[in-house]
Parts: structure tokens; C-alpha cells; sequence
């Protein structure tokens, strides 16, 4: 599936799609015209944060499962059989009101599409519960899909409770709010399944995320707690980015006993995905080797690595990459960014990994601490110039910081503020002729180009600050709607330009 040749792409969150027919957030169903708009313009793929159920929690890396999707994303309107719910056009416009928010408003989508939803059922659930596509779903999903619904059901009987809180055993679940759960599922599958089709049948890759770590409140380890070591929490030690280190709080992987199931859980995580997705990211590769363990009542700078030897980490990931890699037909693509291992990349190289690279990040840091040229970043590699944890080009730029005067000296500039339009399109122009075989940026990079296609303030393209807890964070909407993007008459030549298929033209 993967040629050895270039492939050029837009990343995003699903949810900042702006649609003013959708209820409040991007659906699933917004992505076809995105994936019209890459292949007319020479672009191979669309990288996707994560698409799992995360409840109430904005955060894609919250999930309640490691498979179910959200159905946030859901396009209401077209539902099978949505006709039948009384006045569904009318509460469909109230909805719609969401989308004219700078910000979306995630947990009021959220709990209004779940209404609906629940209406939804009452009405029309008796003939999806008939549809063969319906039953089949339910069989073929069996494995995580049981206990998800029930953990879904159970969860909302104890009003939303973390699961080690709960009163209400399972025997209280009544069958119908198992059912409401399996019904949403199915529904969400079926509308990305037609998204799915359709980038077939363009030539357009879709690529997922698939966090290394899962909630510690999730179906999953509810359901497998043997599979987790819950007493501790996951972390980072502290580094260049963070002098106390960093406590996300998500339990560990008992990697002893996943082995002993054959990697069953991992298997089932990959067959999911690879209903959805060509390629996939790794996050945080280096996990894989040793992840930092943070005790009870500790804080983060407190923690160890386990393993905790070092000749145990290299056995231990290369096997588990090695399992990743093997139990699946999509591409791996890993995130190896921060303070790796030098062995880590080596092993990455050995399997065909490719890593990832920042542009504002390559720099001989062992050396003269000089930039590296595009041209030499090994095939073997994803670019970009930013991720949804760090900040944007702008907002880098404009702080105008060692790094950046640095960065200016490597390309013969002056520095100056704002970025200018010349000197962020030639940043995005070594991102595509760069050495690597892959050039995904977020699509807000792109349309930064031109003012009416960005927000005002930079700060206000900025998806998530790791480590803070704001408002602000995973609620980041882009401000030109998917019609604006797909029909702007510059636009369209800068991006096939980008991908090496045009040649810019006057009007530019």
C-alpha cells in the first residue's frame, strides 16, 4: 500500500471542522469533501487525532475505550430512518447554532447529541435492531463491543462516576441501555465506514493515532484490570521541557501478562483500527522500551523508569514493535519525539519504523547545535513544522527566542515580526522537499497564509498546552468553514505547489 515515494498530507482534529449544517462540531461525514479537496490538490493523506469515545472529557487522549468511536462526531442528519423522530428538522436547526462559536462548546455537544440519540432510540431502534448490517456489526464486534456497552450502561447508571466509585452492580443494567450503547456504536461505524469507502476509492490515505496508554477510567481496564499495574501512574521524568516532569496519570501496561494472552488486547486494539485507518501513529514510541512509573503519592520528578534496566528496555521494545508491526497491514509511523535513546531510532530503522520530525527541532544537539538541513533527514521519517501539543509556527516565531534567531541564521534571514508570508511559505516548502518520504502538516499551518483564512491572534490556533487544564484546550475550531477552505481560488494552486504538481502562478 505504502510506495516509496512522497507522500504529502493535512493533519487535524476531527472536531474543529466547521460545518454550518452540522450540530455544533466536525462529524464524520465532513471529512469527504476534505478528502476531495487533498486529491484534487495532489495531497496522499489525512492524519486524524484520535477518533475514540472520550465522554465528557474534550481531550481525544481521554478515551472510555480503546476501541468504541465518538459519537459526537455523528452526523445527525443523516441518521437511517431520522424522519421518524418527531420535529428532528427543528431540533437539528436548534443545533446548528452551535457551530457559529470561535470556540466549540464540547461538553454541551456532547450531552445535546446524546438526547437526541436517546430520542433517537425510543423512535427508531425497533428497525435498526432488524437490519442484518445492524446484527452482523454486533457479532463481528463482539470482543470489546460486550463490554463497553455494559461499561457505558454502568457508568451511567452511577451518574457518570469513575468506575471504582460505583454502587450499582452489573446485574442492574437493564438490556436496553446496554442495547442504546451498541445501536450509537453501530451508527458511528457505519457513517465512517462511508468515509473510509470513499477515500478508497479517491486514492486518499487516512491516517489514526493510537495513544500508547488508555484512561484508567475506560471498558478496558475495567474490564481487564489483570492486563494494568493500577497502582501506579504514568508520567515523564523531568527534562529540558520540564524541571518537575510530567504526571498524565494513566495507569501501565502489565506487559508480562499481555504476553501471556498473546497480545490478545493489542491485536484486537490493531483489527479495530484497521478497520478505520491505511496508516497509524505511535504515540510515544519510546514507551514501548520503558515508560516512567510514578508511585502513589509521589509526584512526577519521583518516579522510576520500568524496566528498571536499561540492557531490559531494547529486548523488551523491539518485541512489542515487533508485535505492533506484525498483527496489522497498516503503516506504522512513530512518534520518537523529546529525549530519545539513540537506540530506540536505531531499533525503529531495523523494522521499517519511520520517526517524526519538527523542523523547529532538528538541530546536531550533540554538535555545534547548527540546524540540519531538509535534504538530509533520512527517507525513513515524517515532517512537520508543528504538533497539536506544541505551539504553532506563529506563535513560535513571534517570540522571537534563541532558537528562532538560530533558525534565521541557518536560512540567511533577518529576523522579523510578524512571519511574513514569503518566509512561512518557504518553511512549508522544505517541509515538502525535505528528505522524508512523509509531509503532514496541521491544516491551520496552510491556511495561515492568508489572513482570512486564520484567526487574528496566533494564540487562538493553538489545539492543546500540555500540562494545563483551560477551557481552552481540545475545543479548537478552524474559522473558515470546510466550503471556504475547499473553494478559496489561492489556496488550492499554494497547496498543489507544495506538493510539487504546480507551479505558482501570478495571482499567488
Amino acid at each position: 500500500m505504502i510506495e516509496k515515494a512522497h507522500y504529502h498530507g493535512i493533519a487535524l482534529p476531527l472536531a474543529a471542522l466547521r460545518n454550518p449544517e452540522s450540530s455544533g462540531i466536525g462529524e464524520f461525514c465532513d471529512l469527504i469533501p476534505m478528502i476531495d479537496w487533498c486529491r484534487d490538490i495532489g495531497f496522499k493523506i489525512i492524519q486524524l487525532l484520535p477518533l475514540n469515545d472520550s465522554g465528557t472529557d474534550s481531550s481525544p487522549y481521554m478515551a472510555l475505550s480503546a476501541n468504541a468511536l465518538n459519537p459526537i462526531h455523528i452526523a445527525l442528519r443523516y441518521l437511517p430512518y431520522v424522519e421518524c423522530v418527531e420535529k428532528y428538522d427543528e431540533i437539528l436547526k436548534k443545533l446548528s447554532v452551535c457551530n457559529s462559536s470561535k470556540r466549540f462548546a464540547y461538553y454541551n455537544i456532547y450531552k445535546n447529541k446524546e438526547l437526541f440519540l436517546r430520542i433517537y432510540f425510543k423512535s427508531v431502534f425497533p428497525k435498526i435492531r432488524e437490519l442484518p448490517a445492524f446484527e452482523e456489526f454486533c457479532r463481528n464486534e463482539k470482543t470489546w463491543l460486550d463490554n463497553f456497552a455494559r461499561f457505558r450502561a454502568l457508568k451511567a447508571l452511577n451518574g457518570e462516576k469513575p468506575w471504582w466509585e460505583w454502587k450499582e452492580p452489573l446485574e442492574t443494567v437493564p438490556d436496553e441501555e446496554v442495547l442504546f450503547y451498541k445501536m450509537v456504536q453501530f451508527l458511528a461505524f457505519s457513517q465512517y465506514k462511508t468515509v473510509r469507502d470513499h477515500a478508497k476509492i479517491t486514492g486518499v490515505l487516512l491516517k489514526g493515532d493510537i495513544p500508547i496508554l488508555i484512561n484508567r477510567d475506560s471498558a478496558d481496564v475495567w474490564a481487564g484490570r489483570d492486563l494494568f499495574f493500577l497502582d501506579y501512574a504514568a508520567g515523564a521524568p523531568p527534562d529540558m521541557y520540564s524541571e518537575e516532569g510530567q504526571f498524565w496519570g494513566f495507569p501501565i501496561y502489565n506487559w508480562q501478562q499481555h504476553d501471556a494472552t498473546g497480545f490478545a488486547w493489542w491485536k484486537e486494539r490493531l483489527r479495530v483500527a484497521e478497520l478505520l485507518y491505511d496508516v497509524f501513529r505511535i504515540d510515544h514510541i519510546v514507551g514501548f522500551f520503558r515508560i516512567w512509573a510514578i508511585p502513589p503519592g509521589k509526584k512526577a520528578k519521583e518516579g522510576f523508569f520500568i524496566p528498571e534496566k536499561e540492557e531490559e528496555w531494547w529486548p523488551q521494545g523491539e518485541k512489542l514493535l515487533r508485535m505492533i508491526k506484525s498483527s496489522t497491514n497498516m503503516f506504522p509511523i512513530g512518534e520518537d519525539l523529546g529525549v530519545i535513546p539513540p537506540r530506540v531510532r536505531k531499533i525503529m530503522l531495523e523494522l521499517g519504523i519511520p520517526g517524526t520530525k519538527i523542523y523547529r527541532w532538528e538541530r546536531r544537539w550533540e554538535g555545534d547545535r547548527s540546524y540540519i538541513p531538509v535534504e538530509e533527514y533520512i527517507p525513513e521519517s515524517m515532517m512537520s513544522v508543528s504538533t497539536h501539543d506544541s505551539e504553532t509556527l506563529e506563535e513560535w516565531w513571534a517570540r522571537g527566542s534563541e532558537e528562532v534567531i538560530a533558525f534565521c541564521r541557518f536560512k540567511g534571514w533577518r529576523y522579523e515580526a510578524p512571519l511574513g508570508f514569503e518566509k512561512r511559505l518557504e518553511i512549508l516548502q522544505d517541509c515538502h522537499r525535505a528528505g522524508s518520504r512523509f509531509h503532514i502538516n496541521l491544516l491551520f499551518e496552510y491556511l495561515n497564509l492568508f489572513p482570512e483564512l486564520s484567526w487574528d491572534e496566533p494564540g487562538d490556533e493553538r489545539i492543546n498546552v500540555p500540562g494545563t487544564v483551560s477551557a481552552e484546550n481540545w475545543t479548537y475550531r478552524l474559522r473558515p468553514t470546510i466550503s471556504q477552505i475547499t473553494s478559496h481560488e489561492k489556496l488550492a494552486p499554494m497547496m498543489k505547489y507544495l506538493a510539487g504538481g504546480y507551479k505558482l502562478g501570478a495571482a499567488i
